[in-house]
């Protein structure tokens, strides 16, 4: 029973990181779901949301980017960065 508490507690972890994410990934594309793409690249490498065309907007491609693309674009949002760089990318 205490090796089920533990899953069960662990899972109910998973789901409150997952949820978060979401609100965070929904935050990013309220903000800057108009972004294109190509302007990412700029940023983070011409890997980004690979596959993709660079005049796709961000909005559209949120949900399907691989990890490493999530996690940067996750990171720069939380520490209020990826305003500035998406600001410097269009100059």
């Amino acid at each position: 029973m205490l090796w089920a508490a533990g899953t069960m507690e662990s899972n109910m972890s998973k789901a409150s990181l997952d949820n978060r994410h979401r609100n965070k990934d929904g935050e990013i594309s309220h903000k800057h779901g108009n972004t294109l793409v190509g302007t990412l690249r700029k940023i983070y490498g011409q890997g980004f949301a690979a596959g993709y065309p660079e005049s796709e907007k961000l909005s559209a491609v949120l949900l399907q980017l691989n990890e490493t693309s999530l996690s940067q674009l996750r990171r720069d949002h939380e520490t209020g960065h990826l305003e500035h760089k998406i600001a410097h990318a269009t100059k």
